[in-house]
């Protein structure tokens, strides 16, 4: 890896804490920081991570965001005495002060920013701050929500101010809608601001009219604040990527920020007392992965609000004897598991096996921060198919969203006009009995460990071709099965015997098969046919190895097969030419007019199809083709090469035309764990290809949920 990544924690911060009985500020602990830090120690995940020391934030820090008169009087805070600081916390919403508040928020802020230094100095690539108290409820004169300073928001203006930061994207996966943040930038273009946020149509804390979907931001930040309000509890998996794939990530890739920050508020995950959602807590690391794509990959995440496990007597940490293995959340097929780790052959790789038990403790701050941070340590998760339906709620929430900022963005421009019917959860009159929520705990084990396989990217080359760094030159040949070979042979080479080719085709067969047993993590081949290589690779993965396979063609004609309609194989093709008549399910060609060297189009195809397809699908194995005469810019490509990283636990093999040796360099770099490099700015696709995409995703959105972004009229229940 280039750089590593930052996890800064001071305990220090723990010395902030409630004084005098609050029911509504108890659940604020020093313990969210010490439990979650002690499980990242005791995994060895702290140990592999960049410590970088705390600084408390200047005062010139705090000016960026807060008044000096509000500043001034949380400096007298050291010296009051218990009853005093009672009285000083009263006029704020739901806060308190400690003698010790005012040095652990100044830590707070100043353990943003020096996450931010060391991303933007390219001491590391991105990090984790752990911190309290939080920071995004925190306005420019008032604390509020538990939160002092807005420690996030400091962050942006610092960034800006010191490193010339032209654009920031801040995405704020808390429960609660940062408000904070949202004051503070509301007028600012060059910051966009994403929320999504327990609503109930304003019943929900804060309980303010600007959490709603159509409050955008004033003047020339109009377009730049998204709100996605959740007005029903039970959002799941499918519900969070749904909005990632149809709003956040199509905005930010048009916005195109240099740097990315997250308030990372896990209070909206499955098991937390506040937040009342379904949502696993690998899903924190897909879109963590997600996001990596941005910004060339520097990200911050500052902790925020409220932990997934409530008040302090539940933060029961596990044996520390317990054994570790991978991840299975059965939920249907949900089933993530452990790939490796990433370009180092010796390192262990750390994840959990999530599933209900009723000796464990709730969903604890400790999983999803660890969890988190994997997608930072270049792990993935599996996330699969059975759950994929969007609710009701949350697709009228995102068609109201994509709706509103249909103005403001250019990859909005065909989103459906408003709902012309009313919202369905505001026809609920029984207020109470849409508001209570059952009592009944949900349990979640804590995660566990793994050994990684011992290659991360193994690559297939014909000679003369030098191994990229980090790789494995793979040269399996007294690995191979003689009946596999004479079936290779049979097939794919019936008029004689290609030495050079039957050994290509016997090297990806035996390659595929140790990914799959977790010796190797993904792969990438030079090959004289790539349609062959496809068909050998996917009909033995199919048939003999029984797994799912999507195939992701870039560019090229139609291609032969192997396309069966036995639940194994998805093709998408995205190319420049019709597919003709109407195709079965297992075959999506997406047709652009320029091909896939109109990158607002090849961008708009991957992130509203080709993704919410691949995380319903739920593959095995991703075999990813560059058709030889692609004309995909590298861009372009090494995004999707990075993106589809988060889909079959990382297990991608490329298959690239033999003369296409320049290209290999640049391809592994996603498969090792780097970032992509940003695209800049996207300019508005062409009409005909939105037109085209949006026909296509009306056929298919019958069989495939995750591609729904509007809302139909209902009277009750959810959709399926």
């Amino acid at each position: 890896m280039k750089a590593g990544t930052a996890l800064i924690y001071d305990e220090e911060m723990t010395r902030h804490r409630l004084l005098w009985d609050d029911p509504f500020c108890e659940i604020e602990v020093p313990e969210r920081l010490t439990v979650s830090h002690g499980a990242l120690v005791r995994s060895g995940l702290a140990a592999r991570c960049v410590s970088i020391p705390v600084r408390e934030a200047k005062d010139e820090d705090i000016l960026l965001v807060h008044s000096q008169e509000y500043l001034e009087a949380v400096k007298t805070t050291p010296h009051l005495s218990v009853e005093e600081l009672q009285e000083f916390s009263k006029p704020f919403g739901d806060v308190y002060f400690h003698p010790d508040s005012y040095h652990c928020a100044k830590l707070a802020a100043g353990a943003a920013l020096q996450l931010v230094d060391g991303v933007l100095t390219g001491k590391v690539r991105n990090g984790l701050a752990l911190v309290r108290p939080p920071g995004h409820h925190s306005m420019h004169s008032a604390a509020n929500g538990f939160c002092v300073f807005n420690n996030v928001a400091i962050a942006a203006r610092y960034a800006k101010k010191n490193y010339g930061v032209k654009r920031v994207l801040i995405v704020d996966w808390d429960i609660h809608h940062g408000q904070g943040v949202q004051y503070c930038f509301e007028d600012d273009p060059s910051v966009l601001y994403f929320s999504w946020h327990r609503y109930e149509h304003q019943r929900y804390w804060p309980n303010l009219r600007e959490s709603d979907f159509d409050i955008m931001g004033k003047e020339k930040g109009t377009g730049f604040n998204i709100n996605v309000p959740w007005n029903k509890v039970g959002m799941k998996n499918s519900d969070y990527l749904s909005v990632f794939c149809h709003v956040l990530l199509p905005i930010a890739y048009e916005f195109c920020p240099d740097l990315v920050l997250v308030c990372a508020g896990f209070d909206s995950g499955i098991g937390d007392p506040e937040g009342h959602m379904s949502a696993t807590p690998d899903i924190f690391a897909h879109l963590t992965h997600l996001l990596m794509n941005l910004a060339g990959g520097r990200l911050c995440a500052v902790l925020e609000v409220r932990p997934a496990t409530g008040s302090s007597r539940r933060f029961s940490s596990p044996s520390a004897g317990k054994q570790v293995h991978g991840v299975d959340v059965f939920s249907g097929r949900i089933q993530p598991d452990v790939p490796p780790a990433v370009g180092v052959s010796d390192r262990s790789d750390v994840t959990g096996r999530s599933g209900p038990s009723s000796c464990e403790p709730r969903c604890p701050l400790s999983q999803v921060c660890f969890l988190f941070l994997l997608f930072f340590l270049n792990h993935s998760h599996h996330l699969s198919a059975s759950h994929f339906f969007v609710s009701s709620s949350a697709l009228e929430s995102l068609h109201c969203v994509r709706s509103a900022h249909r103005p403001y963005w250019s990859c909005l421009k065909h989103a459906a006009e408003l709902p012309s019917f009313e919202i369905s959860t505001k026809r609920v009159k029984d207020e109470e009995k849409e508001s209570k929520q059952t009592n009944e705990e949900v349990m979640w084990p804590e995660p566990q460990i793994r050994v990684a396989p011992p290659v991360c990217t193994a690559v297939v080359l014909p000679d003369g071709v030098a191994c990229p760094d980090g790789c494995k030159a793979f040269t399996p040949l007294d690995d191979s099965d003689p009946a596999v070979v004479c079936n290779l042979r049979e097939k794919f080479l019936p008029d004689g015997v290609d030495g050079v080719a039957m050994a290509t085709l016997s090297s990806l067969v035996v390659l595929v098969e140790k990914m799959q047993k977790n010796q190797i993590r993904n792969g990438l081949a030079l090959v004289p046919d790539v349609a062959m290589a496809m068909m050998c690779v996917t009909q033995h993965t199919a048939a003999v190895l029984n797994k799912r396979v999507l195939v992701v063609c870039v560019g090229g004609s139609r291609l032969p097969g192997p396309i069966t309609e036995d639940g194994k194989t998805l093709l998408v093709q995205v190319s420049w030419e019709e597919a003709g008549e109407q195709q079965g399910r297992a075959f999506v060609p997406v047709c652009l007019k320029k091909g896939c060297s109109d990158v607002s189009g090849f961008m708009q195809a991957v992130l509203g199809l080709l993704l919410p397809l691949g995380y319903q699908y739920d593959p095995d194995l991703v075999l990813l083709m560059r058709m030889e005469g692609s004309r995909v810019c590298e861009g372009a490509w090494l995004q999707l090469t990075g993106l589809l990283q988060g889909v079959a636990q990382g297990r991608t093999l490329v298959l690239m035309q033999d003369r296409e040796k320049d290209c290999v360099a640049p391809t592994v770099s996603p498969l090792l764990g780097d970032a992509a490099p940003p695209l800049g700015p996207l300019d508005a696709p062409l009409a005909e290809d939105v037109e085209a995409l949006e026909r296509l995703r009306n056929r298919l959105q019958v069989d495939w949920k995750l591609l729904q972004t509007t809302a139909t009229e209902t009277r009750g229940g959810e959709q399926h």
